[in-house]
């Protein structure tokens, strides 16, 4: 049994072994890199693609493909040795994540490694409550991206705000995200740091800067 995106090709095992979804312009050449922004499957539509003006940060490389974590990545299960995101899950919502996290349990073979990094609302939650300024409250609803801090207005305001995709809709802390893990069947959760794995592999795909006061767990199945 297949785990599929609607109308996506399957990726042969061989292609699988390292996979990152939510990869953004980090694309290492052997790792099988998804993404499932918008303005991705815009930039791969034939000929009009090409018009399709670039992100914040630039075009998406040629080998990120499609991939919706919360609908299936079009890859075998039982199939991966190494799974890594960063900065994603806080995209989600309660139920998706949930959803997210059987798709990743689902894809990794017997051992497979899933490592991640994301927010730490505990971190956030200590710097407001030990904060001394007096707008505390706004600098936490910055800091998280909880809050709409001014509403765009008129088709490009949604255009950029349906592309973008960079509200957090759901935020948090290493002990309820190891429970959301343990109900998946993910063992040996611990609290990862940046450049700690016993896989090298995953130093292609990670940033200091993406981990400095964030939250980062790895575990396998």
């Amino acid at each position: 049994m297949l785990t599929t995106c609607k109308n996506s090709h399957i990726y042969s095992t061989k292609q699988e072994k390292y996979v990152q979804f939510g990869c953004g312009l980090c694309a290492p050449e052997s790792w099988l890199n998804f993404d499932s922004s918008p303005a991705l499957r815009l930039q791969k539509l034939p000929v009009v693609g090409n018009l399709v003006p670039s992100g914040p940060f630039g075009r998406f490389p040629k080998n990120v493909q499609y991939g919706d974590i919360v609908v299936g990545l079009p890859v075998p299960e039982n199939s991966i040795a190494l799974l890594y995101s960063s900065h994603v899950l806080e995209h989600l919502t309660l139920m998706e994540l949930r959803q997210a996290l059987k798709n990743c349990y689902r894809i990794l073979k017997l051992g497979g490694i899933f490592r991640f990094v994301l927010p730490d609302l505990e971190f956030m939650a200590h710097q407001y409550i030990n904060s001394v300024n007096s707008d505390a409250a706004v600098e936490f609803m910055q800091l998280t991206w909880l809050g709409i801090q001014e509403r765009r207005n008129g088709l490009l305001g949604f255009l950029k705000e349906y592309l973008g995709g960079s509200k957090h809709l759901w935020m948090w802390d290493y002990k309820s995200l190891s429970l959301e893990l343990e109900k998946v069947g993910f063992k040996n959760i611990r609290r990862a740091y940046f450049g700690d794995s016993n896989f090298s592999n995953f130093t292609q795909v990670e940033y200091l800067e993406r981990w400095e006061n964030e939250l980062g767990i790895e575990c396998n199945k």
